[in-house]
């Protein structure tokens, strides 16, 4: 494909060196075969105008412009195959006035940023100037689709979502107009980039975003604590979790969160402070070169954070919590932005294998009831603990429910982010080496069987968010999967028809229609 006249950024285009490096994205060895990660052109505008003259080529080639910043969608949707392009923003905007601290009339602080940032990026100019807001936990999602999908995280249920907190976006349409979208501006083409359809509705260079200030929220505290991994200890942890999310009156101010590692993960990207203590305690975990080879573990994040003066934190429950860890981060108070730092995991991949991963949540209050503890420790246990199976589990479960929760109480806030009644979300990410990765599928397509369903241990309706999808490909034939109802879908699709009339943001299947 020839490159495009005008553009002032680098143009990758297919059968050059180096392309593949370029194409490349966290999906990419999980879909090796089915070619979705395969565009023509490669385009790194280094401007708002060079992304302009990008659509209005693809307008007049009739063909489709994918948008990515980070590249993490688990499907690789933030991609695609040719004759269409990838527009990638990774390094385009990280100016001086990328990132700016606004202080509002209305007495809160705002900051307006650009989406080429990465989350641990964002985080610590956020951590230096004493700020925080909720985010996800990958260090290197950044910022684009992370608040076009949500931006899930440890304190979903104490502050809600990422996107939760954005005021206003601006964007690149569908003719190369740059424009400002607010909920006063045009608030179902505002509410539908914020949940509906991401990368499908214009290119957002910017946005703006409320954030916190730690000197409101003295006192706040947090545990991460490391066990080593046994299907007793996890079931505890898990029934921790269930007696937070089956109790719809439990306070907002805690966020709790249980991951489970198989070996050979790469711990010291979760869990950078054991180092010292493991070398001095368990010197036969590091072989001679001194690189360490870490059996499976369970990391547990924990937190609590005042909303009043009159707020008293349970320390029972912390303890509770860490009865029994191999190491953990004492529970002390430490301000906001120190501990949103402490939950982010610092590597771009848990583990160097492709993958088959799932990510369901529920708004089941009976998981005591049904038994789901000891069912799903069971079926982590089936994959983590045979040593030949050659499949890797990095599995994450998180309470985001009860009736005080943000995350529930954000319903009706203008974005379109499904599924607010959630009260759990679990992620169960199986990787697998050479030859099996029917192992992993097998394990999954049980899982799903008995998980989900009226007589399902986890949701008794099929709940998937858009960040991490899986399965079909296709958004229309699967959208029962990702929104609530009729009315909704049919909604991002009025708003996909404006917004795109000319498919130039319709780079694949998984996007809503424009009708």
């Amino acid at each position: 494909m020839a490159t495009i006249n005008g553009i002032t950024g680098s143009q990758i285009p297919q059968g050059v060196k180096d392309y593949d490096d370029h194409a490349y994205q966290y999906a990419t060895s999980s879909y090796a075969d089915e070619k979705r990660i395969d565009p023509a052109l490669i385009v790194y505008p280094l401007n708002k105008e060079d992304i302009a003259t990008t659509l209005k080529y693809a307008k007049a080639q009739k063909i489709a412009v994918a948008i990515r910043t980070g590249g993490h969608q688990y499907s690789g949707a933030s991609s695609t195959v040719a004759p269409n392009i990838q527009l990638d923003l990774k390094t385009t905007f990280r100016g001086v006035d990328d990132r700016q601290i606004l202080e509002g009339k209305d007495g809160q602080t705002y900051v307006r940023s650009s989406v080429s940032w990465s989350l641990g990026e964002f985080n610590a100019y956020l951590g230096k100037h004493k700020l925080f807001v909720p985010h996800g936990q990958c260090v290197n999602v950044h910022l684009g689709g992370h608040v076009q999908t949500g931006g899930y995280g440890q304190l979903g249920r104490s502050f809600g979502l990422f996107g939760d907190q954005v005021v206003s976006l601006e964007i690149v349409d569908h003719e190369g107009t740059i424009k400002e979208v607010t909920m006063t501006s045009d608030k179902d083409l505002f509410s539908a980039i914020l949940g509906g359809s991401p990368g499908n509705l214009g290119v957002i260079t910017h946005f703006t975003i409320k954030v916190y200030r730690d000197e409101d929220y003295v006192g706040s505290r947090g545990l991460k604590s490391l066990f080593w991994y046994n299907p007793e200890t996890l079931e505890r942890l898990l029934d921790i979790l269930v007696d937070m999310s089956d109790n719809e009156d439990f306070p907002r101010n805690y966020d709790y969160c249980v991951s489970v590692l198989s070996s050979s993960n790469e711990l010291l990207d979760w869990f950078p402070e054991v180092d010292g203590k493991m070398k001095e305690e368990h010197p036969s975990l590091y072989g001679e070169d001194g690189i360490p080879f870490w059996p499976r573990v369970i990391i547990v994040y924990a937190q609590w954070v005042p909303f009043s003066k009159t707020d008293v934190c349970d320390m029972g429950w912390f303890e509770n919590i860490r009865k029994g860890s191999l190491f953990d981060l004492p529970v002390k108070t430490k301000p906001m932005s120190e501990l949103t730092a402490q939950w982010i995991f610092r590597n771009v991949r848990e583990f160097h294998h492709p993958y088959i991963k799932s990510t369901h949540v529920t708004n089941s209050t009976t998981l005591a009831v049904d038994g789901w503890s000891k069912w799903i420790t069971e079926r982590v246990d089936g994959i983590v603990k045979p040593e030949k199976n050659q499949c890797w589990l990095s599995a994450q479960f998180q309470c985001f429910g009860g009736k005080n929760s943000k995350f529930v109480t954000n319903a009706g806030n203008g974005t379109s982010y499904s599924w607010r009644d959630s009260t759990v979300c679990a992620t169960l990410d199986c990787f697998y080496g050479p030859g099996h990765r029917q192992t992993a599928e097998d394990w999954h397509t049980i899982n799903d069987q008995e998980a989900v369903g009226p007589n399902g241990k986890f949701c008794k309706e099929d709940r998937r968010v858009l960040w991490g999808s899986y399965g079909s490909y296709d958004l229309d034939a699967s959208w029962k999967l990702y929104y609530e109802n009729q009315e909704k879908y049919d909604k991002l699709k009025k708003a996909r028809k404006l917004a795109d009339p000319d498919g130039i943001f319709t780079p694949n299947t998984f996007s809503v229609p424009r009708e």
